[in-house]
């Protein structure tokens, strides 16, 4: 069977009206994804929109204060140098320092290590590597008893600041006047109530005061 031209041309007119659809669908379709495609940012931007766990701001020499109700340093942190990260506010401290104050009269209770890091809270301090813990020798003054100098040391101490306690997991030296004790499971200092409490395996002397001595 032959086709006159004018056949031809009217077969295919009626095969493009049919496909005209399609075609103009897919048109906008690519239309569409193209202009989503050029507006939207960039999926670096987009990434960037999400807090990484980055260095957001660095300080050095830096210090951190706390007051209580009646505008008195509660206790105070310092740091060579310290690292915010923008995530969870968290911060990182190089040879931090804490020295947690009490009633007036009492000992200011210092504690330091290598590093330290916050939580963003700003409750717990976490101190890694040559870790120390020093009160200084106290006379009995009002209601304060008098009390020894006290000296901790282990590799880990935790501060929990609201608490005003620290306590540790690791081995522990405890030096309290002239008394050495260790312990295998750390212990609790509670700067409150001014006592030490240790766990583990215990060893060490116990020697009396010099003003046990006295009496």
């Amino acid at each position: 069977m032959k086709f006159t031209s004018r056949q031809i041309y009217q077969i295919t007119v009626r095969g493009l009206l049919r496909t005209l659809p399609f075609l103009l669908m897919s048109s906008l379709t690519l239309a569409t994804f193209w202009l989503v495609k050029r507006s939207s940012p960039p999926e670096a931007l987009l990434l960037a929109r999400v807090p990484q766990h980055v260095p957001d701001y660095i300080l050095k020499n830096a210090s951190l204060s706390n007051l209580n109700e009646l505008g008195q340093t509660k206790y105070r942190i310092l740091g060579k140098k310290l690292t915010h990260f923008e995530d969870d506010a968290s911060m990182d401290l190089e040879f931090p320092r804490m020295r947690a104050f009490q009633a007036q009269g009492s000992a200011p209770v210092t504690v330091k290590a290598d590093r330290g890091h916050i939580d963003g809270d700003l409750t717990i301090l976490d101190l890694f590597g040559n870790g120390e813990i020093f009160r200084p020798a106290q006379e009995a003054t009002g209601d304060l008893k008098a009390s020894p100098r006290l000296l901790a040391r282990s590799s880990f101490f935790q501060a929990l600041i609201n608490d005003d306690i620290v306590r540790t997991d690791k081995p522990l030296e405890l030096q309290q006047g002239m008394s050495i004790m260790n312990s295998t499971g750390g212990g609790t200092f509670n700067n409150v109530q001014q006592s030490v409490t240790l766990t583990g395996q215990v060893r060490g002397r116990i020697e009396p005061s010099e003003q046990r001595g006295r009496n």
